[in-house]
């Protein structure tokens, strides 16, 4: 009686596998060859997602400077402001990204969740 549950089990398991793999090869199929230049791009979009901000804040705390007289720098303290406005840009894309690969994988997830209890 033992044995045919242990066989179903490893049937559906092997299904399972089988079916997750067809649709990763089908999604694959679909996107195309995304290559080297897809991986410099999603490198090049973080990196402007810090750049941007940054670049702006150092604007505006030059043209503060030009404008007000002050005792402290503004565009050092806009540096700062920007330094952390871009970071937590490319945090925000970093997440969705990851989130997107975890909704496209949930199995890889609840697998990783349970080596990490034992």
């Amino acid at each position: 009686m033992t044995e045919k549950p242990k066989k179903s089990d490893a049937h559906e398991e092997f299904r399972r596998k089988v079916k997750e793999t067809q649709k990763r090869k089908m999604r694959a199929r679909r996107q195309g060859d995304q290559g080297v230049w897809f991986g410099l791009g999603m490198f090049g979009l973080v990196g402007w997602s810090v750049a941007i901000p940054v670049l702006i804040a150092i604007a505006v705390g030059i043209w503060i400077d030009a404008r007000f007289q002050s005792q402290y720098s503004w565009t050092l303290m806009m540096l700062l402001i920007g330094i952390g406005v871009g970071c937590w840009n490319a945090w925000f894309w970093i997440s969705r990204e990851r989130q997107s690969i975890a909704e496209q994988f949930p199995h890889k997830q609840k697998e990783a969740s349970r080596k990490d209890e034992k």
